[in-house]
């Protein structure tokens, strides 16, 4: 031994508990609902083109997957953001729409095109002083 001695550890603040993510950030649970890679898509088309029928749809937004559509449709129909509306004749057609709860996210659409148009340019000058950096 060195004759030095140390000082006991302080003791250790007990850890905070973790914050569940819908707590931390109480828009957390929107983000996550409608604003996952399809979703703005399907219910701005949606919003404004009106009803559609699935082969409308996937062409109107382009790039999607029949598979991704309908798993996208099925979970918007199961948030209460889409309606369905199947028809009984020969052949069979369903439509979608939005519906009352998906038009009332029409004002955050509203705001968030006006934020990008007054913004993404003041973006993309931000990345290309970063990427200058670099």
């Amino acid at each position: 031994m060195t004759g030095r001695t140390t000082a006991p550890h302080a003791p250790h603040a007990p850890a905070e508990p973790a914050t569940a993510p819908e707590l931390a950030c109480p828009v957390s649970p929107v983000v996550d609902i409608v604003f996952s890679r399809w979703t703005t898509p399907i219910l701005w088309t949606l919003h404004t083109h009106g009803r559609q029928r699935f082969v409308h749809l996937e062409r109107r937004i382009g790039g999607i997957t029949p598979k991704v559509l309908t798993q996208r449709l099925r979970q918007l129909e199961r948030d209460g953001l889409v309606v369905r509306t199947y028809h009984p004749e020969v052949p069979p057609r369903v439509e979608y729409e939005i519906s009352e709860l998906g038009l009332s996210l029409a004002p955050l659409f509203a705001h968030l095109a006006e934020w990008a148009t007054d913004n993404l340019p003041k973006v993309e000058r931000a990345r290309e002083g970063y990427d200058g950096k670099r």
